[in-house]
């Protein structure tokens, strides 16, 4: 019976994950398997892949052929490395203590790298973050000024905000002198209002005192 390696897709639609299964060629796709080895999810980053080495291993011993992606997966994982150390073994070239001393070395090496990665992955997402907060706060800045811009009276063309202010301070002062200038022309107003009513006054006491005397010149 022929044997392949492959994936058979579970989960929800638009985010599947898969099982690794060693299957039947003549098999449906999501049918019936043999046994599970594994899980693939692609949704993670990076992604989230766990193998049985030991039974993958027994299965391609066995003739079992994986698919283009099933062996990827196989091999991100060591599996095809290990076959390979075994077929060594089988030839006399190895021991299996040489074996694992090899395969066990792989490992820590393809740990780093994934540590690595998952640290450069945690890196980039915090300085997009910083990025994004940064550019959120260039725009409340920006709308903040806009306000208080709003909110200012329209300055008249030619004249700056600063000359604005420096009349508005010296109002008070031009103002002061009006009022000064205005009360004197009222005192000097008055005071020829009362001249007037004076000199209305003594006319007639005059012109009897003139009368009296060319009486007294006549006689």
């Amino acid at each position: 019976m022929p044997v392949k390696i492959r994936l058979q897709r579970h989960g929800k639609k638009g985010k599947p994950f898969y099982w690794v299964v060693a299957a039947d060629s003549r098999a449906k796709r999501d049918g019936k398997f043999l046994e599970k080895l594994g899980i693939y999810n692609p949704n993670t980053n990076p992604a989230t892949i766990e193998i049985n080495v030991d039974n993958s291993v027994q299965w391609l011993q066995n003739g079992a052929q994986p698919t283009d992606t099933a062996r990827a997966i196989l091999s991100y994982k060591g599996v095809l490395l290990k076959h390979h150390l075994l077929g060594g073994v089988r030839k006399g070239a190895l021991t299996e203590e040489q074996v694992e001393e090899k395969f066990n070395a792989w490992l820590e090496e393809k740990e780093k790298s994934i540590a690595a990665k998952v640290s450069g992955l945690d890196k980039a997402k915090a300085e997009a973050r910083q990025k994004a907060l940064a550019a959120e706060k260039e725009v409340s800045e920006k709308r903040a000024l806009a306000a208080v811009e709003a909110e200012l009276p329209e300055t008249p063309e030619g004249e700056s905000t600063e000359a604005e202010v420096e009349a508005v301070a010296e109002a008070p002062e031009a103002n002061a002198a009006v009022e000064t200038t205005e009360t004197v022309e009222e005192t000097v107003e008055e005071a020829k209002e009362e001249v007037a009513e004076a000199a209305t006054e003594e006319a007639p006491k005059a012109e009897k005192d003139t009368e009296e005397a060319a009486a007294t010149e006549e006689e």
